[in-house]
């Protein structure tokens, strides 16, 4: 979802449209964006579908999204997660304009909140204009709760920023070693774990193999992981800690394999497309948020979840067959194409001027060749910690 806002916020304003971002966040105001409009400085980890989101806590946030809204004469609200608590609620609340919401979220299991008191939510999503889901895992997970018409508009990809030319393998691990690349938290849900244990298959099959393990992950995250790869003496397991921005493309044009093993909780597959972009082949976790990125044997690998054994097979058979590995990385590149941040901001764009054109749509601003949106959601953008 952070780059998801950051992205579309670039490429509206390329089309020539204004927009404001308000959140909450700890980051000094003045390393934030231009039209960032930050809210508050209280900002707390809370537990999200499987991981953690970093949400806007304090009571005076709804005062202040109130006179922002009531001064801002926008024509576009957009929200993102509109079922979080207290800022996109406020923010739904008080907009006096058209209202765009994306469901971002997909749980394998019933959100009991939703269940028993989806009613104090629905009076909110009432005054959503226009709903956009990002995968139909996300459509149908949101719609049993709250049933509407919701258009899917995907994720985008950065393609240009992940296939240029110009980036270049790490070169202290282009060696002649064959690189496996893992790019996320340690967290259950990203199923490193059965990584771990598929790479000592792994490396008795292909020697040369070397594992990556890149992402925000703390040493206590990594610590059970360390002591497994010790007591099984196993070897060329490199933990690099936090990627900055500028260098995520490096990692996965270091990689000859991409391996995302994460067992569910999953709505879409952006890592994997950023692979695709740089050309590294996948193997993935067939979860229903990864099924609508990837076609087995096509543009990737997909095996069974929490299948050490399999993702052992799929990576060996990479390893061993480099046409197969440019096979997949050549239909990869073209899957990644379809979902450049361009063509799906034109569409989110088509839906605010569709949304602006139709009967008593809420306006008050109706500036001439200019949609502003005001895209509310916490974000990491926002708050790197």
């Amino acid at each position: 979802m952070t780059e998801h806002i950051k992205c579309l916020d670039r490429e509206i304003r390329h089309l020539g449209h204004a927009t404001t971002i308000i959140a909450a966040s700890s980051t000094d105001k003045d390393s934030l964006e231009g039209n960032v409009i930050k809210l508050s400085g209280a900002v707390w980890p809370i537990p999200f579908s499987g991981s953690v989101a970093r949400v806007g806590v304090s009571p005076r946030l709804y005062q202040r999204v109130k006179g922002i809204l009531a001064d801002g004469h926008y024509d576009v609200l957009h929200v993102h997660e509109p079922t979080a608590p207290i800022l996109p609620l406020a923010a739904l609340r008080h907009s006096r304009c058209v209202n765009v919401g994306t469901f971002h979220s997909y749980r394998d299991t019933a959100h009991y909140g939703f269940q028993y008191m989806g009613g104090l939510v629905t009076p909110f999503l009432d005054r959503l204009d226009g709903r956009i889901a990002v995968s139909v895992a996300a459509r149908d997970y949101i719609a049993q709760y709250f049933p509407a018409d919701y258009t899917i508009i995907p994720n985008g990809v950065e393609v240009t920023r992940f296939s240029s030319p110009d980036v270049t393998p790490f070169p202290q691990f282009d060696d002649g070693k064959l690189n496996i690349l893992f790019l996320g938290r340690l967290e259950s849900r990203k199923g490193f774990r059965y990584l771990l244990r598929a790479y000592a298959r792994i490396k008795a099959a292909v020697p040369e193999a070397r594992l990556l393990v890149v992402g925000a992950y703390s040493k206590d995250d990594r610590a059970p992981f360390l002591r497994y790869a010790r007591a099984h003496k196993l070897r060329d397991i490199r933990f690099l800690g936090y990627a900055e921005w500028t260098d995520l493309p490096r990692y996965y044009k270091t990689a000859q394999v991409f391996v995302s093993p994460a067992t569910g909780y999953e709505s879409f597959g952006i890592v994997l497309l950023e692979a695709m972009a740089a050309g590294t082949p996948v193997v993935a976790s067939s979860n229903v948020g990864y099924r609508a990125v990837i076609q087995d044997d096509v543009n990737g690998v997909l095996v069974p979840p929490r299948d050490e054994q399999a993702i052992a097979d799929a990576v060996i058979a990479l390893l061993r067959d480099p046409q197969r590995r440019a096979r997949l990385a050549e239909a990869g590149r073209r899957t990644a194409d379809s979902y450049a941040w361009p063509q799906v901001t034109r569409q989110v764009v088509e839906m605010y001027e569709r949304l602006l054109r139709a009967p008593g749509a809420r306006s008050p601003a109706r500036h001439e060749h200019s949609v502003r949106i005001l895209a509310d959601r916490v974000a990491a953008w926002f708050d790197p910690r």
